[in-house]
C-alpha cells in the first residue's frame, strides 16, 4: 500500500482544499498531455487523489495504512487483523484513548461513552487531547461530547468540551463551528449540572465554566448556583464570597 499523501506531498491532516491545489499542482507536471506519453506516475497522482478526496474512502485508506505502519503481521496466512481486539488487550492511555475513538468511529457510541467515563474515573489526568492531531481531537471528540449529552453524562461532556474549547482559544481551529460547541457547553452548565452530580462535582463544573468566557451575565448565573451549592455542603464563607462576586459582575 502506498501512502497517497507522500504521493500528493500533503500532510495526513491536509483539507479537502489542500488536496485539490496538490493534485492540480502535480498533474500540470505530470498529465499525458503534457508528458507526452502514458505517465504510471500520473495514474497514481489521479488515484492517490481519488482515495482522499472521497471522505469514506479516505477514511478507509487511513485505517488501512495505520495498520501497516502500526508493525502488525499477520500469523497465519489468509488470517484477518482485528485492530478493536489488539487495541482492548492493551491498557496504555494511548490505546484506550484510540480505542474511544474508534468505537465512536464505528457505530459503537455507548461503548465509547462507557471506555470515556471508566478513563476518567480510573486515571488521573487521562486526555484524550494527548494522543491524537489537534485536528482530529477537536471535530471527534465535540462528535463525543454529543453523545455524553445525550446520554445524560453532563459531567463528563463538560470535562470533554472544557478541553476543547480551550484548545480553540490556542489554537483556533472551529472558527465557524466554533459558536456551536460554545452554546452546547453553555446549555449543559445552565440547565443539566445541578442536580445530576454531586454538589462537589457541580462545582468544579462551574469553576470550569468561569474560564471558558461566556460573559459577565453567564459568570454571575455560575457564582450564584456555586454559592448554592457551597450552602449545601456546609461552607457559608465561601458561599458568601460567590454571592459578592456575582452581583459585583452585573452591577
Amino acid at each position: 500500500m502506498k501512502d497517497c499523501y507522500a504521493i500528493l506531498g500533503i500532510q495526513k491532516n491536509a483539507t479537502a482544499a489542500e488536496i485539490r491545489r496538490a493534485y492540480r499542482k502535480k498533474a500540470k507536471l505530470l498529465h499525458p498531455d503534457i508528458t507526452g506519453e502514458d505517465s504510471s506516475a500520473f495514474r497514481e497522482l489521479l488515484s492517490a487523489y481519488e482515495t482522499l478526496s472521497d471522505i469514506k474512502s479516505r477514511e478507509l485508506f487511513d485505517e488501512s495504512y495505520f495498520f501497516r505502519q502500526s508493525g502488525f503481521r499477520r500469523e497465519k496466512k489468509g488470517e484477518t487483523f482485528d485492530y478493536r481486539k489488539w487495541l482492548l488487550e492493551r491498557a496504555d492511555d494511548e490505546s484506550r484513548a484510540k480505542l474511544i475513538f474508534f468505537d465512536l468511529l464505528h457505530h459503537s457510541e455507548d461503548l465509547a461513552v462507557a471506555e470515556f467515563k471508566r478513563m476518567n474515573m480510573e486515571r488521573v489526568g487521562f486526555r484524550l487531547s494527548r494522543w491524537f492531531a489537534r485536528e482530529d481531537f477537536m471535530d471527534f471528540g465535540f462528535i463525543l461530547a454529543e453523545e455524553l449529552v445525550l446520554r445524560q453524562e453532563y459531567y463528563d461532556a463538560v470535562i470533554l468540551l472544557d478541553q476543547i474549547i480551550q484548545m480553540e482559544f490556542s489554537f483556533e481551529y472551529f472558527r465557524l463551528f466554533f459558536p456551536e460547541v460554545k452554546s452546547l457547553a453553555r446549555h449543559v452548565l445552565r440547565n443539566n449540572i445541578e442536580g445530576s452530580v454531586s454538589d462537589e462535582l457541580a462545582i468544579d463544573a462551574w469553576e470550569r465554566a468561569l474560564e471558558l468566557r461566556f460573559g459577565n451575565d453567564d459568570d454571575s448565573f455560575f457564582l450564584h448556583k456555586m454559592a448554592d451549592a457551597y450552602e449545601r455542603i456546609g461552607d457559608s464563607r465561601t458561599a458568601a464570597l460567590c454571592r459578592n462576586e456575582a452581583v459585583r459582575l452585573v452591577s
